[in-house]
């Protein structure tokens, strides 16, 4: 008992936000989330996550980042008893309990050589996206995970102005009411590209401030330099808001840049600007109330999830720190939320998990 209510105390710690404004969303992290997998399963770098309408919550992860070890019963002959990598797509209830899973590679499509990000739009069909140096392609999919679409192609020569394949998109958003989808376009690329999301034609493609993208290579990021007139690698993220205003995250940019659905730039916000490495701005989702009153970014290299005012783009409050206790974060990468508030987020690299973060004040 005594061990339980330290974990709870910890969970209440890490998750609480610094500013005690009634205002201000305030979390609290699950520490029991989710169940654990059957089947001797275990999760590889969890690398996407969405929450579709039922509020089922869905994650792509990479069975390919596991080691041998952690694959032991795998082996010929197992050398241990656990564990076997579960399939790439896994669908979760609010509860935390499997509901369903699928993917990998079959005839009829190029599975991405590394996942990378998930979507599900509003006429129930996942999209999947992947970061490998040879993943020029979107994949489009039943929720039972039967093949749909696939748009662009598998293969070698990045090209931020090509219409015919992406360049290691790293996300997806859909308007589903345009009959389009938006990626963001991505490791090898440096731009947001549109797609019919029936046919996969070919649209339109911008880069940073909504001008012709460049692949011409550009310095490290540098807080002092002037703002790059280029995307940085990776474009990292793509949300539509119910502003019908594109949001786009500018990863090792610190940045966030926000336009209209063709193109048109209008306006650009700057986070933690001083950090370097891997950048400040990874993903973010809308909170679900009708108003999307706020915006939750997550930010990987600083190990926080901010809460920032959708219209203002003011940070209200933060949450998290980097470490391995639950309520931490080791390499966070992605972030979703349920129509309850809950907050969801995964991580890469050898943070390996999905952790949850209830909503503890009423939601307007």
């Amino acid at each position: 008992m005594k061990t339980f209510a330290a974990v709870l105390a910890l969970g209440a710690m890490v998750a609480s936000p610094a500013l005690t404004d009634s205002s201000v969303p305030q979390f609290q992290v699950d520490p029991f989330w989710p169940k654990p997998l059957p089947n001797n399963w275990i999760l590889g770098q969890v690398s996407g996550l969405a929450v579709d309408r039922f509020d089922r919550i869905w994650l792509v992860h990479r069975p390919g980042s596991l080691t041998e070890r952690e694959r032991a019963a795998e082996q010929n002959p197992p050398t241990a008893k656990c564990c076997v990598a579960a399939p790439p797509v896994l669908v979760l209830d609010q509860s935390g309990n499997l509901l369903r899973s699928w993917g990998g590679p079959a005839q009829g499509y190029q599975w991405p050589e590394s996942e990378h990000g998930i979507f599900v739009d509003d006429n129930d069909f996942a999209w999947l996206a992947g970061n490998g140096k040879k993943d020029g392609q979107l994949l489009k999919f039943t929720m039972e995970g039967k093949f749909v679409l696939q748009i662009g192609k598998s293969g070698e020569g990045n090209d931020s102005n090509a219409t015919d394949r992406l360049g290691s998109p790293a996300d997806v958003a859909v308007d589903v009411a345009a009959k389009e989808v938006f990626a963001a376009d991505g490791y090898g690329n440096r731009r947001v590209v549109v797609f019919d999301s029936e046919t996969g034609a070919y649209k339109r493609h911008w880069g940073a401030y909504g001008n012709k993208p460049s692949d011409a290579k550009t310095p490290p990021y540098n807080p002092a330099d002037p703002p790059a007139q280029q995307f940085g690698n990776p474009v990292h993220c793509i949300r539509i808001g119910k502003d019908a205003l594109v949001y786009v995250c500018d990863r090792s940019n610190d940045r966030l840049q926000i336009f209209r659905k063709d193109g048109t730039f209008v306006a650009e916000h700057f986070y933690e600007k001083m950090t370097r490495g891997t950048g400040s701005v990874y993903d973010l989702v809308f909170s679900p109330d009708k108003d999307q009153r706020f915006i939750y970014m997550i930010d990987g290299m600083n190990g926080e999830v901010r809460i920032v005012d959708r219209t203002t783009k003011e940070t209200l409050s933060r949450f998290g720190r980097p470490g391995r206790q639950v309520g931490m974060f080791t390499a966070l990468h992605n972030i979703a939320v349920d129509h309850q508030g809950n907050i969801y987020t995964a991580e890469v690299n050898t943070g390996q998990r999905v952790q949850r973060f209830r909503r503890l004040d009423a939601q307007d």
